[in-house]
């Protein structure tokens, strides 16, 4: 890639913990990496220490860019769609990259070439999923950036038809670029790690493993539904911030008598989470609908085989790496678990020819996508 000057949408990458906050310094971490020469201007309404933003930083030619004017400093909701289109003229952007399905204002016609990262349309599939105004709120801004940009990233095969069937948009200015997860997934986790990670969280000897937001999408009651047909020493960790679904969730587990058996974490350092996987009989990501799924992938890395649901696009993440179910149907989803902790075989077979179907979703694989989505953006060849 010659020298360019990248702009980025890091208000995620800078305030957030998870989700598209990891996607984002994902994106800065490969790019930084092997293309080193460029600049990475990173807009954020605000300059917040993160520890895992801060060693990216440390980068050369990495820096946060705030607001510029007193109007943006005060107004930072409206800089970031109304105002920030002006300052990236007065930064001598090459490139701009929106991160998190958005792009600001006036973008398209500014001269400015740009990028916009779709991760997923949910609010249109499972829309009893989201409040209304957020599914118009939603759908208004994903809906402009597609139109605005000059190229788009789908994050899978299925968001990119959603993208295509739900906004009509020609699918030769869209680029599917799969991320991957941190690499922190891919080392080898030890037994000490997994012994101190169990103490530090009071896991049991035998856990199925379920990360991801308690939210009704997520689906964790199929795994809860699912205990009374599994033997009484397993039992099921869910980690991840409780919502609102989670006062309905802990209905389900008193009325399935399986109180004692479910466990919640949350606050989970994301440093232990490999040991977590790694510790586990089984990890669980049912989701009724996603744009990717990086749990499983995270799950399959650290060498734990996964069951998923069917419906959406968690296929296309796990490969033979996971068993999939329908996600209403806890008696296939016992009969599954059952078969990954009975057979050995089966086991170590789902984690060699998953941890195989990952390598696409490589650190490498990533950046070239990236850069070849920016090259056609701009189009030139690097």
């Amino acid at each position: 890639m010659k020298h360019l000057t990248i702009g980025f949408d890091a208000k995620r990458a800078v305030q957030n913990l998870t989700g598209i906050g990891n996607y984002s310094r994902l994106v800065l971490d490969v790019l930084t990496s092997r293309c080193p020469d460029n600049r990475y201007l990173l807009f954020a309404p605000h300059a917040v220490r993160n520890p895992r933003l801060d060693p990216l930083l440390e980068r050369r030619g990495v820096e946060v860019r705030t607001p510029d004017t007193s109007f943006g400093r005060m107004a930072t909701h409206l800089w970031r769609t109304r105002g920030l289109t002006g300052q990236l003229r007065r930064s001598g952007i090459d490139l701009y990259h929106g991160l998190s399905n958005e792009l600001p204002a006036g973008i398209g016609r500014s001269g400015i070439p740009s990028v916009v990262t779709i991760h997923d349309l949910i609010f249109r599939r499972v829309p009893e999923s989201y409040h209304a105004a957020d599914r118009r709120i939603c759908d208004w801004k994903f809906r402009r950036a597609a139109e605005a940009a000059t190229r788009i990233i789908a994050i899978s095969r299925r968001t990119a038809a959603d993208i295509e069937e739900l906004y009509g948009i020609d699918p030769s200015k869209i680029d599917i670029v799969y991320q991957g997860c941190a690499p922190a997934f891919h080392k080898s986790v030890g037994k000490s790690d997994i012994d101190r990670v169990r103490a530090a969280y009071g896991l049991p000897e035998r856990y199925i493993a379920a990360v991801g937001t308690v939210e009704m999408r997520k689906n964790q009651q199929l795994a809860v539904r699912a205990l009374e047909r599994l033997p009484k020493s397993v039992k099921l960790v869910i980690v991840g911030r409780r919502s609102g679904y989670a006062s309905e969730l802990d209905r389900v587990i008193a009325s399935s008598g399986a109180g004692d058996r479910v466990i919640f974490l949350t606050g989970v350092d994301f440093a232990d989470l490999p040991a977590l996987y790694a510790g586990a009989a089984v990890a669980s990501y049912t989701s009724r609908y996603e744009g990717f799924g990086i749990p499983v992938i995270e799950a399959i890395a650290s060498g734990t085989p996964v069951i998923a649901a069917t419906g959406s696009c968690l296929e296309e993440a796990g490969g033979p790496g996971a068993v999939y179910v329908d996600p209403d149907d806890p008696a296939a989803y016992a009969e599954a678990a059952m078969r990954i902790m009975d057979d050995c075989a089966l086991r170590d077979r789902m984690v060699a020819e998953g941890r195989e179907h990952i390598r696409a979703f490589s650190a490498d694989n990533f950046a070239e996508g990236l850069v070849s989505s920016y090259a056609r953006t701009l189009g030139i060849t690097f």
